[in-house]
């Protein structure tokens, strides 16, 4: 690990720098999207769902629909946002609690999906990126058989075959995270949207039964 981390760091001095400086770039755009989706999906859309669905339950079954509105709104969440909209649409019948669903995911949905995708992006940008540097160090090797002095003949192949290796090892370094963690937030994404869909339809049914 400590030779890698020493590999890479040269890997910025030498003639592969541009190559290092795109996949350096690469890695913290990823990390910048990782931390951003892991804060607003784990915390802000995933803070203890079943425990405030229970409690809205608990709420509606006294029958005071205000208080479960206004409980609703006290938790900064779209599932918290759903239900709330379902509550207040629920005189009007069944139809206009689904618009009102339907809205909500319009402008809820594109919040829990966005970004994520663009990690799976970079991993094969960064894949890519990685790949020109070892083409950029092949040139570089067959370059220094061809027109260097024997003398220095195996210092310059070394040094080519030093930069394709560098930008191979970190462009997967970086490609690997970002698609692994790309599949646990896309999974935790589709958790997230599948449940307000079904905590949804479980309301208005609810609601509905209870009207009729």
């Amino acid at each position: 690990m400590v030779k890698f981390l020493t590999y890479l760091v040269a890997g910025f001095e030498g003639h592969g720098g541009f190559v290092m400086w795109i996949l350096m770039l690469l890695a913290v755009t990823a990390w910048a999207i990782i931390i951003e989706r892991t804060y607003f999906l784990v915390f802000k859309c995933g803070s203890r769902r079943g425990k405030f669905v229970a409690d809205m339950y608990k709420i509606i079954k006294t029958g005071d629909f205000q208080r479960a509105i206004k409980f609703a709104y006290t938790v900064d969440s779209p599932l918290a946002k759903v239900m709330a909209v379902v509550l207040q649409n629920k005189d009007k019948g069944e139809d206009a609690m689904v618009k009102a669903v339907d809205e909500v995911f319009l402008t809820e949905k594109p919040k829990i999906t966005r970004y994520t995708g663009l990690l799976f992006v970079i991993a094969n940008v960064a894949t890519l990126v990685g790949l020109t540097g070892t083409v950029f160090g092949l040139i570089m090797s067959f370059d220094a058989v061809a027109n260097v002095p024997v003398a220095q003949r195996a210092q310059a192949l070394a040094s080519g075959i030093a930069v394709g290796m560098t930008a191979t090892a970190t462009g997967l370094a970086v490609a690997i995270p970002a698609l692994i963690v790309q599949g646990v937030l896309q999974t935790l994404t589709d958790k997230i949207v599948e449940e307000m869909e079904e905590k949804s339809t479980k309301m208005i049914n609810t609601l509905s039964g209870e009207a009729s």
